[in-house]
């Protein structure tokens, strides 16, 4: 795997190094070992899958908070979506900055998410789907988001018409 560290502290994209062959190729996608020599966390306890049946299609920008904070690999393994996260660690350099990547089946790209980091999505194609790996459990009260066109941040989602649930239609903008 290629680790390339992203402008915000502690984020990452990875890349696979396919080894190819007539049949096609074999990678690995995920070594705790190759992980811990970046200082990344790998203990994951859950992977979780989303479907997108329509391109346009927002989910975010989530997060847990302390102390079930987590980190998340994600993953698009069907289709493209544009991938955004938000530094909201108030003691990071980086604080209140945000960075995009496209993720897509085609370039096989992972993106690892800190803790104390928003992330959302922006499906690129119909029928897409993600995967998360993260390192904590699901807990509904520890969990918070930040609209996803809160203004403080200006993300650029690359198509207009978006589509929300009602739960992410209704998220507040941030209040550091």
């Amino acid at each position: 795997m290629i680790f390339t560290e992203l402008p915000l502290a502690g984020a990452f994209l990875i890349d696979l190094e396919p080894r190819r062959d007539d049949r096609g190729f074999f990678a690995r996608s995920f070594c705790a070992r190759e992980f811990g020599q970046h200082g990344l966390k790998t203990g994951i306890v859950q992977a979780n899958l989303s479907q997108n049946v329509r391109k346009g299609t927002v989910r975010g920008m989530h997060y847990q908070r302390a102390p079930h904070a987590e980190v998340k690999i994600v993953r698009c393994v069907n289709g493209a979506i544009f991938d955004a996260i938000i530094d909201i660690r108030p003691e990071s350099p980086t604080y209140l900055r945000w960075t995009s990547v496209e993720l897509s089946r085609e370039n096989r790209r992972m993106l690892y998410v800190p803790e104390g980091f928003a992330h959302g999505y922006q499906a690129l194609t119909d029928d897409s789907e993600v995967l998360y790996l993260v390192t904590e459990f699901y807990s509904p009260q520890d969990e918070a988001a930040i609209r996803w066109n809160d203004p403080r941040f200006g993300i650029p989602w690359p198509i207009a018409e978006a589509i929300l649930s009602p739960k992410d239609a209704v998220h507040p903008d941030f209040v550091p």
